[in-house]
């Protein structure tokens, strides 16, 4: 295609990712509803006619836009596989502001229109966080290495993408193992159905098996016709409108507030630099500044409609680019959602569709996008990629710990419940100072070992000294933004620093090895 022509707007292959990425951000709803109304014991009309609706509208305006700046790189390029970048509510934000903002002020307050307020004040103060790291993100991203960048977010894809979902999976397996296999079969390993949609072909699979389990009295999937019949007591049309006394009503929290919403700004902007990142190495550069300012537009304006989610470039890029995705597959989904969440039909397909027939799609692409850290990368790094993981394992580690506390009653872990972990082997405060800030410490420990095995060992310092002021003030190794926290873990960064800074100016050093290919049926030789 030359650059005079115009991109289309549709291929085939848009089929098959608007079915996998519009599964994706259905489950995404039915959680997020599950949330509101289940957990915060918000009311059906405050869920349904407010909520939602912004919801709807702020992922609509998200999806619209990278589809737009996929069209426009497109028609510069010349080329035809231009994928855009998938967008949505983020997951991680969704349980943090929920069970760490919303819960406990609507708990405290006895009143969940508090907590919602506090949720909406929260999206505001971190919409201007990623409008104001927009501007910065560029430099990041060009000096820091590509192992760092995509190792962090591999340890994401493979603990809190790809776990929770393979656990359902095996809770079900009828349904879970088989859609998946029809997933995997189509989408590794080329397997074609008639010109219909893998992701749709497993979902279709999935509902049926769960609805025909009931005639034998199995109930997979938890299917009722009850359930189905009062789901379709919240259709109706609901247009989002201004609440911005709401908004601002948290602003009455903010001391609660401010300790999550600062860190967790600064996780959207690495996160969303990872993304980005990702879909570079996928062959689709998209300008680092315009997507860090338009999660944050986009977000401002849902949290002054009603919603008290941050908008999030998502993982997954080259996963729906290698299913056909281009255009098209970003803005359809932008239409389904907005259709699904003002005519109230959420509810419906909480009661239609079974989630476990959807969750083989989310392991998909954290299959994906954690082969990635090692397929794009010198394998030189592989080492780094692998430190990049370890801070995620401990912070999912510590969330699993939590909830199995949570569910016996315990929510404060005190010296004497942490001193009997330990004798029994489970270090809890080791696990929870690692996994503290979990993207950012997986970020800096990357970066630090492809430094070294690159023989830049001023840059290395550079990371170590990064990550001492990161720890000292809490945005990782850590629980909450301070000063001084974690202080022996930003010491022992700034020796490291000096450590590397004395081997940059004074050390003999070896030179690197070239890359070489091994062979799978053999170890490489040891270095003397």
């Amino acid at each position: 295609m030359s650059t005079t022509d115009k991109p289309k707007l549709w291929t085939p292959g848009d089929w098959n990712a608007f079915f996998g990425f519009g599964t994706n951000i259905l489950v995404n709803l039915l959680t997020l509803t599950a949330l509101l109304r289940f957990v915060l014991k918000m009311p059906d009309d405050l869920v349904f006619c407010k909520i939602l609706p912004a919801t709807g509208l702020m992922m609509c305006l998200s999806t619209m836009y990278y589809a737009w700046l996929a069209y426009k790189l497109a028609k510069e390029t010349g080329r035809k596989d231009v994928c855009a970048l998938p967008s949505g509510i983020s997951v991680p934000h969704m349980f943090i502001v929920v069970f760490v903002i919303m819960l406990p002020i609507s708990l405290k307050t006895g009143n969940p229109v508090k907590g919602w307020e506090a949720g909406l004040t929260w999206v505001f103060i971190q919409s201007f966080v990623l409008m104001a790291g927009g501007f910065i993100a560029p430099i990041i991203r060009k000096i820091t290495p590509r192992a760092a960048l995509l190792g962090t977010l591999a340890g994401v894809s493979v603990t809190f993408i790809s776990m929770k979902p393979a656990i359902e999976m095996f809770m079900t397996p009828v349904l879970g193992i088989v859609c998946f296999a029809i997933i995997l079969l189509s989408w590794f390993g080329g397997v074609k159905y008639k010109g219909i949609p893998a992701g749709l072909v497993a979902i279709a699979v999935g509902t049926l098996v769960a609805w025909g389990s009931n005639l034998f009295g199995f109930s997979y999937g938890g299917m009722s016709l009850a359930g189905l019949k009062e789901s379709f007591a919240n259709f109706g049309f609901h247009f989002p409108l201004p609440v911005l006394g709401h908004a601002f009503g948290g602003f009455e929290f903010i001391g609660i507030i401010l300790v999550t919403a600062i860190p967790f700004g600064i996780y959207d902007l690495v996160e969303a630099l990872d993304n980005v990142e990702s879909a570079a190495v996928a062959g689709d550069s998209f300008p680092t500044t315009r997507v860090l300012t338009a999660d944050g537009v986009v977000s401002l304006i849902g949290c002054l409609m009603g919603n008290p989610f941050i908008n999030a470039v998502y993982i997954g890029h080259p996963g729906w680019k290698a299913m056909g995705g281009r255009i098209g597959y970003s803005a359809a989904t932008g239409i389904m959602v907005i259709l699904l969440c003002w005519l109230g039909s959420i509810s419906v397909m909480l009661a239609l569709i079974p989630k476990v027939a959807i969750l083989p799609i989310l392991l998909y692409i954290g299959m994906l996008i954690g082969s990635q850290a090692f397929q794009e990368t010198p394998k030189s790094h592989a080492p780094a990629i692998i430190l990049s993981l370890t801070p995620h394992l401990a912070a999912w580690t510590v969330t699993c710990i939590g909830q199995v506390l949570a569910s016996v009653g315990i929510f404060d872990v005190n010296a004497e419940l942490v001193g009997k972990m330990a004798g029994n082997g489970l270090l809890y405060e080791g696990l929870k100072t690692m996994g503290g800030g979990s993207i950012l410490g997986g970020l800096i420990l990357g970066a630090i070992a492809a430094c070294v095995i690159d023989r830049t060992f001023m840059k290395a310092a550079g990371f170590a000294g990064a990550g001492a002021l990161l720890t000292f003030f809490g945005f990782m190794h850590g629980e909450k933004i301070g000063i001084g926290e974690s202080p022996v873990v930003a010491v022992s960064y700034l020796i490291v620093a000096g450590l590397f800074a004395g081997c940059a100016k004074f050390a003999v050093v070896e030179p690197k090895p070239a890359e070489v290919e091994h062979s799978h049926d053999a170890l490489p030789e040891p270095t003397p």
